[in-house]
């Protein structure tokens, strides 16, 4: 289990919150994986990150195949190719092999289900403010919270993963072997993939929270407003304590300018703006900036610059976390929720 920059506690180890939530997500998800544990030095924050996918993604009225195709479907268009090999192996666990390979392959209209096809035809326009597939969502109002919220979940989950996890979930990135091990990955999780879920069984892991405004598209559904509300108090308290309030505003003075592509000129105009702060303001604003709008361009010496400034561990996840889930929470805005 390689995670980069830090050392995250791992599932034989674990005590007290980090402990329960583990022995959730092996229940219900199959296995405790990497993008789990990569948030366990900030406990409260793997409370809501687990929160919030077990209750959109997890569990719920809407098919578990139809949430891992969007899934799936937005970590393709993020490029994050971790996540789209572990949400293509959900996908076929959950019976849907077809479409699982169409996005796999990035050949959307090879997916056999018209209804799945229309799915991730709007998932893949999720960074897209105004694609006319927003427009008329495949989807239903009592179904928007949980798909919507499955979206916004990857789009927060795809900027983490890139920065601190390898390119697949596979043990082996030998491509003649990838079809054999998925198809072998598939298989372990069909039975937590196939078991029916009790919704809200995560939120005794975090107190009540009250639901920002820009998450409303949540609020047709309790569980999953619950869980996002939560979610989004455990990250924003960890960006208070990571990042200066300065920094937190520059950094959402440019999500709001944001229209869901990073471009070369407005990441330099944006450097003349970070040229403002002290040292360690920098270091955080470039950190924080590039996981929010291009986490690809996260390197090493962006990561040592800034743990120059803040050495603690849960400093850079804090940061990461709170960086990623305002950039995702501005793809929600983006998303309708169909009328009555």
């Amino acid at each position: 289990m390689v995670i980069k920059y830090f050392h995250p506690v791992k599932p034989t180890s674990a005590e007290g919150l980090v402990a329960d939530i583990y022995g959730q997500v092996k229940r219900d998800f199959g296995k405790v994986v990497e993008p789990f544990v990569m948030h366990s030095p900030l406990p409260e924050v793997l409370a809501g990150t687990w929160m919030a996918c077990r209750e959109s993604e997890v569990a719920g009225i809407v098919s578990r195949a139809t949430k891992e195709a969007v899934a799936a479907a937005v970590s393709n268009l993020n490029s994050c190719s971790y996540c789209v090999d572990a949400h293509t192996i959900m996908l076929d666990a959950a019976g849907e092999k077809n479409a699982a390979d169409a996005i796999s392959r990035s050949c959307y209209s090879d997916i056999a289900d018209v209804n799945l096809r229309l799915m991730v035809d709007w998932a893949a326009a999720t960074s897209t403010p105004k694609s006319p597939v927003l427009l008329s969502p495949p989807f239903n109002r009592q179904e928007a919270p949980e798909i919507i919220g499955t979206a916004v979940y990857y789009q927060y989950m795809n900027r983490l993963v890139t920065v601190l996890l390898d390119k697949t979930p596979l043990p082996s990135t030998q491509s003649w072997l990838k079809p054999t091990l998925k198809s072998m990955a598939s298989h372990m999780f069909q039975n937590a993939v196939k078991t029916k879920k009790d919704p809200g069984d995560s939120l005794r892991f975090l107190p009540k929270a009250n639901l920002p405004s820009d998450l409303q598209w949540a609020k047709h559904s309790p569980n999953v407003a619950c869980a996002f509300a939560r979610f989004a108090e455990a990250v924003e308290k960890a960006g208070e304590r990571t990042l200066p309030l300065a920094v937190r505003a520059f950094v959402q003075e440019e999500l709001n300018e944001w229209n869901g592509k990073a471009s070369e000129l407005s990441l330099a105009w944006s450097e003349e703006e970070i040229g403002r702060f002290n040292e360690a303001e920098q270091a955080a604003a470039r950190l924080a900036l590039f996981a929010a709008l291009a986490p690809h361009k996260v390197e090493e010496a962006l990561v040592l610059e800034f743990r120059k400034h803040f050495p603690e561990e849960t400093k850079m996840l804090g940061a990461l976390s709170w960086a990623s889930f305002a950039a995702a929470r501005k793809t929600g805005t983006w998303l309708r929720v169909p009328p009555t």
